[in-house]
Formats: C-alpha cells, structure tokens, sequence
C-alpha cells in the first residue's frame, strides 16, 4: 500500500525528539504561527546527517590529488557531483517518507530472497569498506593533531603511531552512538556540528589559500579534461561523492522522523526535506570544492604535482600556509573521520536490519567494523592507499542502491502522491547511468592499469 507505515511509529518518539515532531506536525497542518525559518528547523537534520558520507576522508585523498595534479580544472567536477547528489538523496528520502521503509526494506520486499540475502552480503562489505575509510582518517586527523606525542609513544611501545589515535576515536565514536538511545535530534545536532567544524576549517583554508577566483569561476561551470588520468580522478571525485550507504541511510532517517500519511501533507514534508537536502549537499559540495582549492592554490600553484597522500599534505602546508593552516587541515580531517565513522554504523545497522530483518547491538557492530582498520593500523599500511583502495570496494556496490532507487521512486504503486515526474524520472536514470559507467571506468582503471 502506497504510504504504508512502520507499526506505532508515532508511539515510539523518543522523549528528545517530542518537541521536534510535535513542531512538524503543527507546521503540515497549518496550524504553527511561527515565521519561516521557525517552521523549517524541526524539518532540517536528516540531510545534514547523510551529507558526512560527501565530506569523509575518502573525498580528501580524491580531493587533494585532483587539485595538486591539475590545479583548478576538475573544480566543475565537484560541482555536477554535488548536483547528482542533491537529487539522489532527495529521491532517497521521498523513498522512506512515501513508504514508511528504507531502501533495503523496499528490496527485500521486492526482489527474490536469494537476491536479498546476497545484496545484503555485498552491502555489508560496502559498509565495511566505508568504515575502514572514515576511521582511518579520523585517527589519521587526531596523530597530526600531536604527531610528535603519538610518534614517542609508538617509539617507547613499539607500537605503530596510529594505534593509540585510533582506540581513542574508538571510544569516542561509542561514546557518541549512545545519544541515539535518547533519540534523532540529539545525534542529529551533534553530526551537524562537527559538519560545521569541517566547513568553518575549509572557510579559514581558503581564505588562507589566497585562491585566484576568476580561474576558479571558470573551471567551475567549464567542463574540461587533460588525459586519461584527469578523467580517472574525476571518476574518483564521483565515486568519493556519491556513496551507496548514504543512499541507504537517509530513507532509513526519514522512514518513521515524522510519520504522517495525508496527502497534502506528505508533498509539504517532502518539499521541507528537499530543503534540508539543498542546504546540507550545499554545505558538502562547497568544502569538497575548498578542499581541491586548498590543493590547488598551494601545491600546484608551487610545482608540487606529485602531493598523493594526506600525511604529505598536511606536512607541505606548514612551509607553504604557516602551522595555522596544518593545524585547521588536521581538526577537519578529525572532524569528518569522526562523524562520517558514527554515521557509517548507522547505515550498517538500517542495512542489516532493512535487509534480514535482524539487529545487533550497536556496540558489537562497532566492534567488527573497527577490526578491519586495527589490522590495517597494525600492518603499518599506507593509510590514503587503503583510502583509495576502499573507494574501488564502494564502486561494487553503487549500481545496487542507485538503480533500485530510481525503479522504485518511478512506481505509483508504490510512492502514491510522491511519485517522481517523468522528467525526474528520465534526468535520474541518465544520472545513475553515468555513475555506474564512470565506476565501470574507476574500477577498470584500479584493477588493471592504463592510467596516464
């Protein structure tokens, strides 16, 4: 049934999240008084929550090697990315508004059992692999914070650098998934505030950057190449954009936030969520496009093309920018790591539940998804290599989040008074198609060479 809901969603709102709904539901039936952006508050924070998967640590390697390796010119890059993110996550929560479900709920619905069972196997991997990205990065940020703290105690230990930043951004992250217990709106203010971190770090970057803003404005509207391997970054910068979890997880936030199932109703929810996704994919495209600015204006402005890790980043910075500007690099790298990881696991648990029907405590799931990147720490492996390599697992699984999405969100049946116009329709399949063949290309290019 079109609009179906999950049992007694509306009994199950957390006491944190009383306030927000009752806000929302006075705003959709017309009866809230208060002025416009009073009204949108109680709307806003899904987005911004899905937007930590477009500004993790991966789109840091892509960024930053895009940027030393051909200045300002895939800057437009960036940019048709953060566009076809815009209208992926809002289809993604038109999809749990309209439905009551997440996106892996949606295919274990309609697909044959076996072929859940074996995209839910795939996805958990694509989770792992993110994982492994985003807690690598936000230990990576907290050892350049006191890289020479963490090197003395790895020289007294024996153990490697990294291993002390990680257990803490271990505990950290347990720390932060227990506001989830409380509700949506305490973790949904705390992601959002590292999200600001992040864009308040690449706000002083840039101005630190000194950019040249007429090659900017160009590159950002002109679509050029130069080569094989500008093209292969530019697939990265999509595959570091656009990720499969976050697709997953933003149908799973709006699934049962706020619960309504009138008609005229669900187009005003929908149109406050869409402004939530402009102003949260807004925000993300423009620290993506800072971060190659930064690369850009300082590495390759100086003839250091050959800049291809964070660490070698964060070094050059200091004789170039000043120990401020390496300083803000590493609290931003530490912020994404830091809530980019915290959102992963919740995406792996609407995973997992969505497709199986089944939960583990969110402290065991923590647990198997922080192995992955203790074995890589402990195995002194090159953490923006393992970066990278985690963006080619996650070009595995985009086709099957992607293309399901845009089948689904086509269908009447099932999206009722939501359903996407034939224009959305058509704009989004050539929008998904292009992605799974740039992934093709990205995949290709990783596994068998030609680049350059």
């Amino acid at each position: 049934m079109p609009g179906s809901t999950q049992p007694n969603a509306i009994n199950r709102v957390k006491p944190a999240d009383v306030g927000t709904v009752s806000a929302a539901m006075e705003v959709l039936e017309g009866r809230s008084q208060k002025g416009w952006l009073a009204r949108l508050l109680p709307f806003l924070g899904p987005a911004f929550i899905a937007s930590v998967a477009y500004v993790d640590p991966g789109n840091y390697a892509t960024n930053i090697q895009a940027g030393a390796r051909f200045g300002y010119l895939l800057l437009w890059v960036i940019f048709a990315s953060n566009l076809t993110a815009m209208l992926v996550q809002s289809l993604s929560a038109k999809l749990g508004i309209a439905t009551g479900k997440n996106l892996a709920e949606m295919m274990r619905d309609h697909y044959p059992r076996w072929a859940g069972y074996g995209m839910w196997a795939l996805m958990e991997v694509v989770a792992m692999a993110t994982d492994l990205a985003e807690f690598l990065g936000a230990a990576l940020g907290v050892y350049l914070l006191f890289p020479g703290l963490f090197q003395k105690l790895g020289n007294i230990t024996g153990w490697p650098p990294l291993l002390v930043p990680a257990v803490l951004i271990g505990c950290a992250t347990f720390v932060v998934l227990l506001l989830e217990r409380r509700g949506f709106r305490p973790l949904e203010a705390l992601i959002t505030s590292l999200v600001g971190v992040i864009a308040v770090s690449y706000l002083i970057e840039t101005v630190l950057d000194r950019p040249d803003w007429g090659v900017i404005a160009f590159h950002s509207i002109v679509p050029q190449f130069s080569g094989t391997e500008s093209v292969l970054l530019a697939a990265g910068i999509l595959g570091a954009t656009v990720m499969p979890h976050a697709i997953f997880l933003h149908s799973g936030l709006m699934q049962g936030r706020v619960v309504t199932r009138d008609p005229a109703q669900l187009r005003r929810l929908f149109r406050f969520e869409l402004v939530d996704v402009l102003i949260a994919m807004s925000v993300a495209g423009l620290v993506n496009a800072a971060m190659l600015i930064m690369a850009a204006s300082t590495f390759f402005q100086h003839g250091l093309t050959d800049i291809g890790t964070i660490e070698e980043a964060h070094r050059t910075l200091v004789p170039l920018l000043g120990g401020a500007a390496s300083l803000v690099f590493a609290i931003s790298l530490w912020a994404s790591g830091q809530s980019s990881s915290t959102v992963g696991t919740m995406a792996g648990q609407i995973i997992m539940q969505g497709f199986v029907h089944r939960k583990i405590p969110v402290w065991i799931r923590r647990l198997l998804t922080m192995l992955p990147s203790f074995i890589v720490i402990g195995l002194r492996l090159d953490p923006t290599n393992t970066l990278v390599l985690s963006q080619v697992v996650l070009s595995f699984g985009l086709p099957f989040a992607i293309i399901p999405l845009v089948i689904f969100t086509a269908r009447p049946d099932i999206m009722g008074v939501l359903v996407n116009r034939r224009s959305t329709t058509i704009i989004a399949s050539i929008a998904a198609a292009l992605i799974v063949a740039l992934n093709v290309f990205l995949l290709y290019q990783s596994l068998f060479g030609g680049g350059g």
